[in-house]
């Protein structure tokens, strides 16, 4: 995406390709048997690379893309005709399957997160300007009315009949969960077709398929937020078993995604659904490795919001479901003990059991 510039500032964005979570180890050039195939789509506002071997990569391939602009036409609020905009317009309507799966899911993240995680924080986004591009530094004030409506507990949805009913000032983004989502259904998608391994990079949102084809570990690098080193680490996967089980994803959220700066403070897009700003945990990088995209997208989110403790008290709550990897704003590294064997850094760092 580059720089871009708003009220004569400069809203600063580590190149997409390489945000959060950079593959460091690609697809061989000589995949042995079975066709290799690669694929570049630009959807929700990211640009994605998608690679794939076997008998069926073409076409698996090019399935994934037509389900990539399928799940952003749903989800995006940039377009006017999709069905979260609807949805934001109109108070209510019935779910499709996909909303109604990420409805629910949205909701447990919540309740797990203890509200860090809350999809009804759309207009507090606006107000920054995150969602539309026209930064500015809402007052107090204004924060405190549009806080009145970030409620998720306001939602009125039947799970029996799929509809929702939403307060007249409610609106919803799927931002931090619809990537995570969208990966998790093309490992579905794969599933269907002779694919021995894949990788998929969705804007940061990783997620590994199956097995490299030469038999070694698949390698993930976890990009330094700093500056300082290349990468925190590097996480290694043996190769997963075939069908839709099969497949891993690694996410990462940092303040340092996409921000402005403003009277020469720093203003981040990860906003704490309790007070309306940029959240300041103390956490400055977030990654969460897990089986199950949507929850890992929906985690890193909410955990950078809820800080050290808050994250590891969650995580020990939930062992064997997901593992994570957090460093402060003092420069400390902390891996839970699921990665222990899994992960290297030049960085010394501390295991969390």
């Amino acid at each position: 995406m580059g720089n871009r510039r708003f009220s004569g500032k400069v809203c600063r964005s580590i190149p997409v390709l390489l945000a959060c979570v950079i593959i460091v180890c690609l697809l061989l050039d000589h995949y042995g048997k079975g066709k290799s195939a690669s694929r570049s789509v630009f959807a929700m506002d990211t640009y994605m690379e998608l690679m794939a071997y076997g008998t069926d990569s073409e076409e698996a391939l090019d399935r994934a893309v037509v389900e990539i602009q399928r799940i952003d036409g749903l989800l995006s609020t940039g377009i006017a005709e999709s069905e979260v905009s609807r949805l934001n317009a109109e108070k209510e309507g019935a779910l499709s399957e996909d909303l109604r799966y990420l409805l629910e899911r949205s909701m447990e993240i919540n309740e797990m997160s203890g509200g860090a995680f809350d999809i009804t924080i759309y207009p507090v986004m606006k107000a920054w300007g995150f969602a539309g591009g026209e930064f500015r530094v809402p007052g107090d004030e204004e924060l405190s009315k549009l806080l009145a409506y970030v409620d998720m507990s306001s939602l009125k949805y039947s799970q029996e009949s799929g509809r929702l009913e939403m307060p007249r000032q409610a609106e919803l983004d799927f931002g931090g969960i619809g990537k995570g989502y969208t990966a998790q259904r093309i490992a579905e998608v794969f599933a269907e077709y002779d694919i021995g391994g894949a990788m998929l990079n969705l804007g940061g949102n990783v997620q590994i398929y199956g097995s490299k084809p030469d038999g070694s570990e698949w390698k993930i690098a976890v990009k330094s937020p700093d500056g300082a080193l290349p990468y925190l680490g590097i996480l290694s996967f043996e190769g997963l078993s075939g069908g839709a089980g099969g497949s891993r994803a690694v996410v990462t959220s940092g303040g340092y995604e996409r921000y402005f700066e403003k009277d020469g403070e720093i203003y981040h897009h990860i906003i704490d659904p309790r007070t309306g700003k940029p959240s300041d945990s103390g956490l400055v990088s977030v990654t969460v490795a897990c089986g199950d995209g949507t929850l890992a997208d929906g985690l890193s989110t909410a955990i950078f919001v809820m800080g050290y403790d808050k994250a590891v008290e969650l995580w020990r709550g939930h062992k064997g479901e997901f593992e994570l990897i957090l460093f402060d704003d003092q420069g400390k590294l902390y891996v839970t003990e699921g990665l222990e064997g899994s992960f290297v850094s030049e960085i010394e760092y501390e295991i969390i059991y």
